[in-house]
């Protein structure tokens, strides 16, 4: 999707099952660059968008949450829709939604009560929301299931879709180095035992050093075994770096670990940054380093 600023804005219409995520949708949206309103009566669109006409000319981006608490919506939203597209308006329409079960356990986690519950069960509401929804889903320009994704997940696409869309994936990649007697850090996406390298801590000149100083780095790097790890992980990382970057990834973290993190996962992550922001850095992927637990 490409914003046309020969239009007078971009429109997306946030709507879907209660309990879905509209709301972080339409967070995620606000965030990055959207003016956004939640639960806007549908017959109220066409109105504001008049008045933001008259106030001022600028390019508009709007994220407008709409959803079954509304009874003009599922009656009136093709006209509503239309009235916005006849005014030179791009609109898009993201409906959000969930399988009953992920749903009943939402609403009874939060203890929120359906909107359209009144005197009927929980999940009879559901069902009536999802039927009397239909007709707007079927014409929704992008629909995400949120039964089994989290927050972080559902941002990554909605960016995708209306953020991201018209620019190439860059992907940020973390060379992070950790020692496991820390713990291993949550961030990572993979995660690299390099304990297998033989330790500096137990050379006497080098004990009191880190992977960062260059002694340290050449006792590492002048072990057959080291080499060959570093040419078979370059080989992978370089596969599957471009595969996801086409995913739409936003982040990713490589971890390499060590006992301490001091040594052996700081002199090896050094190196991995050095080739990896050689390959990449110039390509929309920045290549950012961190240790972790250096003292």
């Amino acid at each position: 999707m490409t914003n046309d600023t020969s239009k007078p804005g971009l429109i997306v219409v946030v709507t879907g099952l209660s309990g879905s995520g509209k709301t972080c949708a339409l967070k995620n949206l606000e965030d990055n660059g959207y003016m956004a309103i939640d639960n806007l009566p549908a017959l109220l669109l066409s109105k504001f968008l008049a008045l933001r006409k008259e106030s001022s000319g600028d390019f508009i981006k709007l994220a407008v949450g709409m959803d079954g608490r509304d009874p003009d919506l599922t009656r009136e939203f093709e006209k509503v829709f239309r009235e916005a597209r006849e005014m030179g308006y791009e609109l898009r329409v993201l409906f959000l939604e969930a399988d009953d079960n992920a749903l009943v356990k939402r609403f009874s986690e939060t203890r929120r009560s359906h909107p359209l519950a009144g005197d009927m069960a929980l999940n009879e509401a559901i069902r009536l929301e999802r039927k009397n929804l239909a007709p707007l889903r079927e014409i929704s320009d992008l629909i995400i299931d949120t039964s089994e994704i989290k927050a972080p997940k559902l941002r990554e696409l909605v960016l995708k879709r209306y953020v991201n869309a018209e620019a190439k994936s860059n992907l940020s990649i973390e060379v992070l180095s950790f020692g496991f007697k820390k713990g291993i850090p949550p961030e990572a996406d993979l995660v690299l035992d390099v304990r297998f390298v033989p330790n500096p801590f137990y050379v006497d000149k080098l004990r009191y050093l880190d992977g960062r100083d260059a002694e340290v780095k050449n006792y590492v790097l002048s072990f057959p075994v080291t080499l060959e790890f570093l040419t078979k992980l370059s080989d992978m990382l370089l596969f599957l770096i471009p595969l996801y970057r086409m995913t739409g990834k936003s982040y990713l973290t490589i971890a390499m670990g060590c006992t301490g993190g001091q040594h052996r996962s700081v002199a090896l992550a050094e190196h991995l940054w050095e080739k990896l922001r050689l390959e990449f850095g110039d390509s929309g992927s920045p290549v950012a380093l961190r240790h972790r637990d250096i003292v």
